[in-house]
């Protein structure tokens, strides 16, 4: 009896803690809503700048998850949707910059790279976008860091459209204060593993990120917070929502 009545305390104890940790979780899950932009006709890099600009809210990555990596670079971004595409735009100033990965799907994490880990269907199975400051393009899709299926090469060079104020010829780590920005277009056509997906009216996950792993001072920043031991952004269990409009 004394053993059924321990059992049935150690499973409702665990069931709450469960519950807890499910509560803490969504809490900490930030709601950003992707505003969609009108504008008739195709808007080339330097216009979706600038509607970004007049038409998106600015957001922060400004989240340090681990103590280990206490620098923190000012990094914001904007945005929006249109016809169907993703239209990004990010600011970064700091400390120093690096852009020595040229090759398509490279390790741009270890140049000054910003991300966007993008969930559409909210299922755990996620497009992570890494791009470096020059536009160099690392993408792939799958369930988690251990089982990635990269998209094509030229794919991306065809379909993504991305124009950085560093230009886009590699470059050693540069020291000094430096500032620069991205303009990036992902067309949902590029999401190859979900055809037909359609931005407008789509309820998603996703989190967006800076780092620099080899930059002189390592870091990791995120938008919506991590809370893992290690660096790990691949997590999409810390994914925010975000709700295309």
């Amino acid at each position: 009896m004394k053993m059924k009545m321990k059992r049935k305390l150690i499973t409702f104890l665990c069931i709450c803690l469960f519950g807890s940790v499910i509560a803490q979780n969504s809490k900490s899950k930030k709601v950003l809503k992707v505003k969609e932009i009108e504008y008739a006709g195709s808007a080339d890099l330097k216009k979706v700048s600038e509607l970004l600009e007049l038409n998106s809210e600015l957001h922060s990555i400004s989240v340090l998850n681990w103590d280990t990596y206490q620098y923190s670079p000012d990094v914001k971004f904007r945005i929006a949707h249109n016809n169907n595409q993703i239209w990004l735009k990010y600011y970064v100033k700091e400390k120093s910059i690096r852009a020595v990965i040229a090759e398509t799907n490279g390790a741009v994490h270890t140049d000054s790279c910003v991300e966007f880990f993008f969930d559409p269907l909210g299922n755990g199975s996620y497009y992570n976008f890494e791009f470096n400051c020059i536009g160099t393009t690392h993408l792939a899709y799958g369930p988690g860091r251990g089982n990635r299926n990269f998209i094509a090469p030229e794919i991306i060079q065809n379909e993504i459209q991305i124009s950085s104020t560093l230009g886009d010829e590699p470059f050693n780590e540069i020291t000094g204060a430096h500032s620069w920005e991205m303009t990036i277009v992902i067309p949902a056509s590029s999401l190859t593993y979900n055809k037909a997906l359609q931005l407008k009216g789509l309820n998603s996950s996703a989190n967006f990120y800076k780092c620099g792993d080899k930059s002189a001072e390592e870091h990791y920043l995120s938008w919506n917070s991590i809370t893992t031991e290690r660096p790990d952004f691949h997590r999409p269990e810390f994914f925010g929502s975000i709700i295309f409009e």
